[in-house]
């Protein structure tokens, strides 16, 4: 019986499937950094000036790039960056940190501050196409450019891997700030490559994110999905840039179940509000204000349109209920009700770093 270890929250879960039952399983590639490419490449930045280091989410490249900055300050004799980060995951990332580090709660909406550096891992975003710090950005400070962002959208299903006009929009909110980005691209072995620049011009990585993460494959009657990561798991509206990234290759009629433990809950208030009967499909076709996670609820209800999804994690029952979504309280459960629903042959193809590929 082949052992797959799927990423569940900080832990990983394994997945019991018979050989018979496998299709495939399909994980993320391409040439990882080792530290002295890491410590080359940092030296671009300017150690002479105050640096604010705003860790945009946590994870392990995060903290690699954090800890390869710390030891080049250390080795040049320069004081270490400010580090500042969301309250939501401000223990997680203080945790990962290297000693002698201080961290603050970035609560600041005024970001025109040039000493603040943001760094993020670069994704795959249904809306934007990737997710970049341009697009972070956007999302957390530019509610009336995300409407816009929103409306100039392709269409009612997740494009991602693709240009959409909206990602100009994020382009042009961060235009209007004198910031920089460290912009990570990452697969479950390490740090494939990142660049230092503003963040509208570290946009151009995603061409490097294609070659390492685009994958193509046959159509798949049922799969299993995992983010790759806690940090893109945290919330059912985040994990959600996996199951957008798997879905073109889902058959009509199948299945798709994704694992993600989110437990900082729905993550968007578009959604919180659907549940809570607040806010109706219709609304989400021409909205007059933008809501977030509002291109989340719009994706799911169409996609849905084509197959089933089944969510293993944390999320109340309830909540998947109004979602039309089957909720399986673990993982042993989603083999039991593929084989159960589908048949004791069926081949299952299974995705562990869903975040961070893109299947065609």
């Amino acid at each position: 019986m082949p052992e797959i270890w799927l990423n569940y929250g900080i832990t990983d879960v394994v997945l019991d499937i018979k050989a018979e039952n496998l299709e495939q399983k399909i994980d993320s590639d391409g040439k990882i950094l080792n530290d002295q490419e890491i410590d080359e490449k940092l030296q671009s930045l300017d150690l002479s000036k105050p640096m604010e280091l705003v860790v945009l989410h946590n994870s392990k490249s995060v903290q690699k790039i954090i800890s390869s900055l710390f030891t080049l300050c250390e080795q040049k004799s320069k004081p270490f960056p400010k580090i500042l980060t969301d309250k939501k995951i401000l223990n997680l990332v203080k945790a990962g940190l290297p000693e002698g580090s201080s961290i603050n709660e970035f609560d600041d909406i005024d970001i025109s501050n040039s000493n603040l550096v943001f760094i993020g891992e670069m994704e795959f975003d249904g809306l934007f196409g990737y997710e970049t710090i341009s697009t972070r950005l956007i999302k957390k400070f530019g509610t009336d450019s995300m409407l816009s962002a929103y409306a100039k959208r392709n269409g009612n299903l997740p494009l991602p891997g693709q240009y959409p006009e909206s990602l100009e929009e994020s382009k042009k909110f961060t235009d209007n700030f004198e910031i920089q980005g460290i912009e990570i691209i990452a697969n479950s072995e390490g740090i494939v490559d990142f660049t230092i620049d503003h963040p509208s011009k570290t946009i151009s990585t995603t061409k490097f994110l294609e070659n390492n993460s685009i994958k193509e494959i046959d159509q798949q009657k049922t799969m299993i999905i995992s983010t790759g990561k806690d940090a893109s798991n945290n919330t059912f509206s985040k994990s959600l840039s996996s199951l957008w990234n798997c879905s073109n290759v889902i058959k009509n009629d199948g299945l798709a179940i994704l694992v993600a433990e989110c437990k900082s809950g729905l993550g968007s208030d578009a959604i919180q509000q659907f549940i809570e009967g607040r806010l109706s499909l219709e609304q989400l076709r021409n909205p007059t204000k933008y809501i977030s996670g509002m291109e989340d609820l719009l994706f799911l209800s169409e996609i849905q349109k084509k197959f089933q999804i089944g969510l293993v994690s944390v999320l109340p029952e309830f909540y998947a209920k109004k979602l039309e979504i089957i909720s399986l309280p673990g993982i042993k459960n989603s083999m039991d009700y593929v084989l159960k629903t589908q048949g004791i042959r069926q081949k299952v193809t299974v995705v562990t770093d869903g975040a961070r590929l893109l299947l065609r």
